[in-house]
Parts: C-alpha cells; structure tokens; sequence
C-alpha cells in the first residue's frame, strides 16, 4: 500500500518550528473544513486537574499562538492560577496533529482592542450577554441577557473589560503525521536553555 502523505523528517524541516507550524497551517488552510484553525485548549487547576475544550485560533508568529475568550470563564479562572497550558491542532485530511505546550499570559488591551473591533455585531453583544461558564436558569436568560446588551449598544459595541486576548508562548511543539502500519513521525522541537530548538524524534 502506497503512502498518502509525505514523511516528516529531520532533514528537510525547519529549523524553526514557528516556521514549520506556518508550512502546515497554510497546507491545512487549504484543503481541511470548516475550521482549520480550530484547536483544543487543555488547562489545569493549580491542583492538577484538568479541562479541555475547543478555541480558535487567532493569530501566530515568534511571540507565540493567541485565542481569545472570557477571562472569568473556567478557562479563564485555571490559567489565572495556573499559567501552563497546551494547545492541540488535528488536521484528519491531512493525517496531522500539532501539539503547543507552553505558559499563557493575557495580550496586551491593545491587541483585544483591535481584535474585538473586527468581530460581528453578535458576537460582541454575546461577549457582554454570556456570564461563561456559570449556571443559567434556563435559555430565556441568556436571551435576556443578549436583548439587554443589544439595548445597552445600539451602536459601537465596547469591549467588556473581563474579555480579551491569551498567547501560549511555547517551550515545546510537537509535529505527528500518519504513516503506514501506525510507525507514525513524530518530531518535537524543544526551546534548550540557550533559547535554541532542539529536534528530537519520538516514537509513534
């Protein structure tokens, strides 16, 4: 049986794997639906336990990788005790999945700013109407909530201030792609004390 997808290897990777990850993003970009930049997002308690669930991805580069959210969601609340995170992107097409862990920290008010500007009137008034993550009575609340802000704002909607913007900045990136007969590749950069990216191959 013929290989369907190209193997991952050390040789012709980059050497950055901010570099690496623009490579498979963009490939994903193109060929996976409906959301590419889809990503699940596991946190912790300062005790250990853990939550996952899915968030969007919003923008990259050398600094790290950014979602935004509610702050005082649960997500929210864990990262504001515990500042260590991981961020995983499956691509089926593609027989992909990269794996980001590293420690969060908010953007700057700026950058929440200008990304909560270019979202949909909706989606703004649901940042105002939506208390994250706590207990509703029931979905009449929510809609009250959401005509209630749609009051408030008849026009330019403001940022709520416990809403913004997170960056994962990575200690480490792990690269997997499917192979024949499960002997999967599987590359992972780690950030050395130097600040350099060491590659090291795991087994499948």
């Amino acid at each position: 049986m013929a290989e369907t997808h190209p193997a991952l290897n050390e040789a012709t990777v980059e050497h950055d794997p901010i570099a690496q990850f623009a490579q498979w993003y963009d490939e994903a970009c193109a060929v996976e639906r409906p959301l590419p930049h889809a990503a699940a997002l596991a946190t912790a308690t300062r005790g250990g336990s853990p939550s996952v669930r899915m968030v969007l991805l919003k923008g990259f580069d050398a600094h790290g990788f950014v979602f935004f959210t509610n702050h005082k969601s649960r997500k929210g609340r864990e990262l504001g005790k515990n500042a260590r995170a991981s961020l995983l992107f499956y691509w089926g097409t593609l027989e992909r999945q990269v794996r980001i862990e590293g420690r969060v920290a908010k953007v700057s008010r700026r950058e929440s700013d200008d990304y909560f500007r270019t979202r949909p009137r909706g989606s703004q008034l649901s940042a105002w109407a939506s208390p994250q993550s706590e207990v509703l009575a029931d979905r009449a609340d929510i809609e009250l909530r959401y005509a209630a802000a749609a009051e408030k704002y008849p026009d330019e909607v403001q940022r709520p201030p416990h809403w913004g913007g997170y960056r994962l900045v990575p200690a480490a990136i792990e690269f997997w792609q499917g192979r024949e007969d499960r002997l999967h590749d599987r590359l992972r950069y780690r950030r050395a004390r130097d600040g350099r990216w060491r590659i090291e191959r795991l087994a499948p």
